[in-house]
């Protein structure tokens, strides 16, 4: 397929999708430079060796999972013309985003009361480690919540139709890459342990 072909609105179609994959994997080398410290700083003494992951970070996950496929039903009632349904599972989506979060700082609270902080005379790499992983997801998240407003105000404009849905589209796609991308965090900082 050409890229220089068809009409303006699909060239911008084209070019703002793409727009959006080169931030994809910009966060992608992002996450793979933290992941990769994470490992060459385990050899390091004071590395913790033996730490359990936060209950609530389990609940977080599977909260985000969650999110994902409420937001493919809302794509899909949507295409089939159900706004309603759309809408609600839309919304619920925002919602289970907003939870992921709260629980995700339920996890910090965990780490806390068994004594490791952020910085200063109680904390360790290991768990810094961890506070910066989940924090930077945490903010991509939070963007990403953004990104649902908006779509969920679109939708009360009725701007998108089965035809119609870049904006939807566009923000389904980064949606969907926080939460796999939090499932490999996830999976990554229980093996590497």
């Amino acid at each position: 397929m050409d890229l220089t072909q068809g009409t303006l609105e699909e060239k911008s179609n084209r070019a703002k999708k793409m727009m959006l994959w080169f931030g994809i994997i910009s966060l992608i080398m992002s996450f793979a430079g933290l992941t990769s410290a994470f490992v060459v700083s385990s050899t390091r003494e004071d590395w913790l060796t033996n730490f359990d992951l936060p209950s609530a970070f389990t609940v977080s996950l599977i909260l985000i999972i969650l999110s994902s496929i409420t937001l493919v039903i809302s794509k899909r009632t949507l295409k089939s013309g159900d706004r309603n349904t759309s809408l609600s599972f839309l919304v619920l989506t925002f919602l289970l985003g907003l939870a992921f979060i709260y629980f995700q700082l339920a996890g910090f609270q965990e780490i806390i009361n068994l004594g490791y902080n952020f910085t200063g005379p109680t904390s360790n790499i290991t768990m810094s480690y961890i506070y910066i992983i989940a924090t930077v997801h945490i903010l991509h998240v939070i963007v990403g919540l953004i990104c649902l407003l908006v779509v969920i105000y679109n939708h009360f404009k009725q701007k998108y139709n089965a035809q119609k849905m870049l904006g939807f589209e566009l923000a389904a796609t980064f949606w969907h890459f926080v939460d796999f991308l939090w499932l490999y965090l996830f999976l990554f900082l229980y093996f590497m342990r």
